[in-house]
């Protein structure tokens, strides 16, 4: 029995190890936003990150292939991995396109987004590490609200900055570069809500 315990709480690790290797995403995309310089270099570091963190998603996934006992159900397992990867991947398309685009300055609706991105992971992060424990963890659900709240001060910068964009920008190539971005951006706190509502799903589900 103290085996088959072990083998379940392997997944609880692996999700806690790949929700810290999306903080350094998001801290990493901070830095290239705020600190608008290097930007090659910072893209590549990025996407040096991205790739370690879909390792630790192909490593959920055949931990779950392997398993026959899960902690949680399979499909909630196999949908928070996705999802998680989801955040990596929308703020590396959102690096991608700053050095694509050959953006020359940042905007600070971006640096607004970002941080409450990065606030949304480090909220995520201590989701998961509580998550051995989500049967009578107290702060568990208070995080899941904080992202909720997260995601609709996001929601609405991300509003502002397209009514801005429109009404200010004049050079249609321009608009164009940062409605991309933006997406991307408001892509990226989305999946971060929807990871803390397939939590709250879970702790629902086994309450």
């Amino acid at each position: 029995m103290p085996s088959m315990k072990k083998k379940e709480d392997v997944f609880f690790t692996l999700f806690a190890e790949s929700a810290a290797k999306v903080v350094k995403v998001g801290e990493a995309f901070k830095d290239l936003v705020i600190n608008y310089e290097n930007v090659a270099r910072k893209v590549a570091y990025i996407k040096e990150l991205e790739t370690e963190c879909d390792v630790k998603t192909h490593s959920i996934l055949k931990q779950l292939n392997s398993s026959f006992v899960t902690p949680l159900d399979r499909e909630d397992i196999y949908a928070m991995a996705k999802e998680i990867d989801d955040i990596v991947d929308s703020l590396e398309e959102a690096a991608n396109r700053f050095l694509i685009f050959e953006v020359k300055s940042m905007r600070q609706e971006a640096i607004t987004m970002t941080e409450i991105i990065l606030q949304s992971i480090i909220e995520l992060d201590g989701v998961f590490n509580n998550l051995p424990d989500y049967k009578k963890s107290e702060s568990l659900m208070d995080k899941i609200i904080e992202v909720n709240r997260l995601e609709n001060d996001g929601d609405l910068v991300y509003r502002e900055a397209l009514h801005t964009l429109f009404r200010e920008e004049k050079d249609p190539i321009e608009l164009v570069k940062w409605k991309q971005i933006y997406e991307h951006l408001e892509e990226s706190l989305d999946s971060c809500e929807n990871v803390a509502n397939m939590v709250e799903g879970v702790i629902m589900k086994y309450a």
